[in-house]
């Protein structure tokens, strides 16, 4: 199937319609790879900003959730991105230390600790999310919306069923 192209200069998408047979060991391993390939490609410019500010991509995840919900708790985010309160503590002491992230003492919980985006801090993701919002934008446009969704219904597939209400939240 050859999807018509948005950009003039890029080569047309050619998509191999998955076989009846999709659960075979070889059509989930090209699932596999085209993940793989995409992400990789997709997260590339935004790998070359990070690098040069001397981050990596756990503080760009850090940075992309903290802007998608200022005033998120460490804990909420801690449970967002899957990983160890050590782990967080250490890319969270990084932004801190360069003046991309504050923390906020909670106001109904004195122990709560609430992360926002500094001036700073928002113009390095806004950087970080033109860079992948092109790659997407553009493979969007290439695949269509009928694809679109199929391909968000596979990645929502890929979550744990305990934690779906998590990533539906985000779109509130």
């Amino acid at each position: 199937m050859t999807v018509p192209n948005i950009s003039a200069a890029a080569t047309p998408l050619r998509v191999t319609p998955a076989s009846p047979l999709f659960l075979r060991e070889d059509e989930i391993r090209r699932g596999i790879e085209l993940l793989y390939f995409g992400y990789t490609a997709m997260i590339r410019g935004a790998d070359a900003i990070l690098e040069a500010q001397g981050l990596g991509r756990a503080h760009h995840r850090a940075l992309y959730f903290i802007a998608r919900q200022p005033g998120l708790s460490v804990g909420e985010l801690i449970g967002l991105l899957g990983i160890t309160k050590q782990s967080l503590g250490r890319v969270l002491t990084d932004l801190q230390a360069r003046e991309l992230v504050e923390q906020a003492v909670g106001i109904n919980d004195r122990r709560q600790r609430l992360l926002r985006l500094t001036t700073a801090g928002a113009a390095l993701e806004a950087r970080l999310f033109a860079e992948l919002e092109r790659s997407m934008a553009r493979a969007y446009g290439e695949a269509g919306q009928q694809a679109v969704t199929g391909f968000w219904a596979v990645l929502m597939g890929l979550v744990p069923p305990e934690d779906r209400p998590r990533v539906e939240a985000l779109q509130d």
